[in-house]
């Protein structure tokens, strides 16, 4: 199917661009991403409201999470597959929600091959992975043609539930990747050896697939057009590779980049905007069905300035419409600032799954929970005041506010609180992003702010209010260790609003997230190109000389800055950061010779530096700052006085809990409290 037919599928796509965002509505799809809501009971009349609200919000096209063609090939033990009759009916839930709206719907088939988390596991040849404690069993000639075939039966269901079209998952690692990439195939029959053989499988699943659901049935290819490995595809087995399957009768063909294995990040915050749709575009000038290109694109902005560029045909985004079902209206309305813009943390969505937990957004705690907190007025209007503004504050005087409450909110300063910190880490600059939003919405819902305002007992002591919310965070904790008020020491607050002023040496006391945050924020140096870094800093190699799109020599970006970062636990620095991005954040420390040490007791700060005991040696670090990342305190003195004489306190967030202060759960419980009211 060319673009010319296409065009009958997406009206817009061969219409010429504007410079608003009119187009997206046609040109955007949302992209495949697993709720977990797939697997869990009354799971597709949920996943069928949550699809429903993207279908609303204006989305051209949804390719749901990864679906398995067979038991073998499932992510989990437990996870979704559509290969029988009986199964199609809660498909079905989903589609016609979807289909009530301008907005047509594909099924991903993935099989998860050597990714399988289960005994089950079958791969090309029997090579473990090295993110899955079980071995795959090398499959024979006879089953690879059934998994073939079950590619087909899938799709040909799919087509009875009522699905457009279904995507093929041929990248990311997962089974169709491993038969083209020569590390994970070392097979020497006609499904493996020389790249013709090991493209093959891909190529039959297409073909297989378009003799059972005819012509008019939308076919995707996800294809790993950058694998980022040593022995992944070179750029003249990519064009055939993608040339073999347009021949083999694919729609469209959806870009794919890296392996889940690969050290190398690909869509976390860190990532630049749109850091690889030049490797979509460099594709463009070689096939002739419509290209899509996807990873780290959040706003109607990047997108549009993809498309313009020729970038590619159609643009796709999984977690933006995580953040905000309505991102496509908002965009067709030039309302670019009340888009809730996903802001690539993992926290709410890839780190709950990997914890068998159901996705949503950290910034957007209403998705794949909309069926549990509808958008609905309130049965009796409230007057709710806020005192504080970090995230929890801005999210219960948001949702109480669209509930229909008169919510009057205070804050000592502006909006944000700790997230104004966050925002200033590198890499972490779209953090900013959810202030705005936040700000933009209340001012839109008429929330009365009362911006530097420090809120005291008499302000409140007599105030009428149906409840009296309390989020005013926390501030730093100081450890007790003698010389704690030397002139050299900060904490993390005045460090990361003073980095200027810090010289060449630091020790940074503390190693968790912010501990982190502050040694990421002394490395990066200033007045750099940051995407170009970025690329040279992970070995990427944007002019594809060599295999994976890799470049051969990286060379680590040491830090101009001596860094230390401490903890008084004896473990691996960083071990509760992020599934998802933790590692990122350990590797990027490591390139940048940060000496991150464990074990360690804190003697006295002098003028001399830190003086420190690790692995029974006493040591000073001759350091001209010492930075405390030990943790917050609440601050909710003022909760305590008011609920003293009675007032209906409520108290969320850091100022409930400052211990392992998580933004996702501050978030999630000013929502609840709001839909509580």
């Amino acid at each position: 199917m060319d673009k010319g037919t296409l065009n009958t599928t997406f009206p817009c796509l061969m219409q010429p661009l504007d410079l608003g965002f009119t187009v997206l509505n046609n040109r955007t799809i949302m992209g495949s991403m697993h709720t977990g809501l797939e697997e869990r009971w009354n799971g597709f009349n949920k996943l069928a409201k949550f699809y429903e609200e993207r279908a609303e919000g204006g989305v051209a096209l949804i390719v749901t999470g990864g679906i398995s063609p067979t038991f073998s090939g499932r992510l989990s033990l437990f996870s979704s597959q559509l290969s029988s009759f009986f199964q199609i009916f809660k498909h079905r839930k989903v589609v016609r929600a979807v289909h009530a709206y301008d907005t047509k719907i594909c099924l991903q088939i993935l099989h998860a091959g050597r990714y399988a988390y289960h005994p089950f596991a079958v791969a090309p040849s029997p090579i473990q992975s090295p993110i899955s404690p079980f071995a795959p069993k090398a499959l024979t000639d006879k089953k690879i043609k059934k998994i073939v075939g079950a590619f087909a039966r899938t799709a040909k269901l799919a087509k009875r539930a009522g699905y457009d079209g279904v995507e093929v998952m041929g990248s990311e690692g997962y089974l169709i990747n491993q038969f083209v990439c020569s590390n994970t195939n070392q097979r020497d029959d006609e499904w493996g050896g020389c790249f013709e053989n090991r493209i093959r499988f891909s190529i039959e699943i297409i073909r297989a697939i378009r003799r059972v659901v005819g012509t008019d049935f939308i076919i995707i290819y996800r294809l790993s057009m950058l694998d980022l490995q040593a022995e992944g595809s070179s750029w003249s087995e990519i064009v055939q590779h993608a040339k073999a399957i347009e021949r083999a009768g694919a729609t469209m063909i959806n870009t794919g980049i890296g392996w889940h294995e690969v050290r190398i990040p690909t869509i976390a915050s860190v990532v630049p905007d749109a850091a690889f749709s030049w490797v979509t575009k460099k594709l463009k000038q070689s096939i002739t069905i419509p290209l899509i290109t996807s990873n780290r694109i959040n706003s109607p902005e990047i997108a549009e300035n993809c498309l313009q560029k020729g970038d590619a045909d159609l643009v796709s985004m999984a977690r933006p419409f995580l953040a905000d079902s309505q991102f496509v209206n908002k965009a067709k309305r030039n309302q670019s600032l009340m888009i809730n813009k996903c802001i690539a943390c993992n926290q709410g969505c890839l780190d709950r799954v990997f914890k068998q937990q159901r996705a949503t957004c950290m910034v957007n705690p209403r998705a794949a929970y909309e069926t549990e907190y509808p958008e609905n007025k309130a049965q009796t209007q409230k007057t709710v005041v806020i005192v504080g503004l970090g995230v929890a504050g801005l999210s219960c005087a948001y949702y109480a506010a669209k509930r229909g409450h008169h919510v009057i909110a205070y804050d000592a300063a502006n909006l944000g609180g700790q997230f104004n910190l966050a925002a200033k880490i590198p890499g972490k600059e779209i953090y900013a992003q959810t202030i705005r939003y936040f700000d933009a919405q209340l001012s839109s819902l008429g929330v009365d702010l009362r911006r530097n305002h420090k809120v005291v007992f008499e302000d409140l002591r007599d105030i009428y209010a149906d409840a009296i919310v309390f989020a005013t965070g926390v501030t730093p904790r100081r450890p007790s260790i003698p010389g704690i008020e030397h002139f050299s020491v900060m904490d993390y607050e005045t460090a990361i609003n003073n980095k200027s002023e810090i010289k060449d040496r630091v020790a940074i006391i503390g190693a968790g997230g912010i501990g982190f945050d502050v040694a990421e924020m002394l490395i990066e140096p200033d007045a750099e190109d940051y995407t170009s870094r970025w690329y040279a800093k992970w070995g990427i190699d944007i002019q594809y000389r060599n295999r994976g799109g890799l470049l051969a020599e990286v060379v680590d970006h040491k830090s101009a800055r001596t860094v230390y970062l401490l903890q008084r636990k004896d473990e691996k620095l960083g071990k509760n950061l992020a599934r998802t991005t933790g590692w990122i954040r350990r590797l990027t420390l490591r390139k940048a010779g940060v000496k991150m040490l464990s074990g360690i007791s804190y003697e006295k700060i002098d003028d001399f530096g830190l003086h420190i005991v690790h692995q029974g040696v006493q040591k000073t670090l001759a350091v001209d700052h010492v930075i405390i990342c030990t943790g917050q305190q609440s601050e909710n003195d003022l909760y305590e006085q008011l609920r003293a004489i009675g007032q209906p306190v409520k108290i969320i967030g850091g100022a409930k809990k400052a211990a392992e202060l998580d933004a996702e759960t501050a978030i999630r419980e000013g929502m609840k409290l709001a839909y509580k009211l």
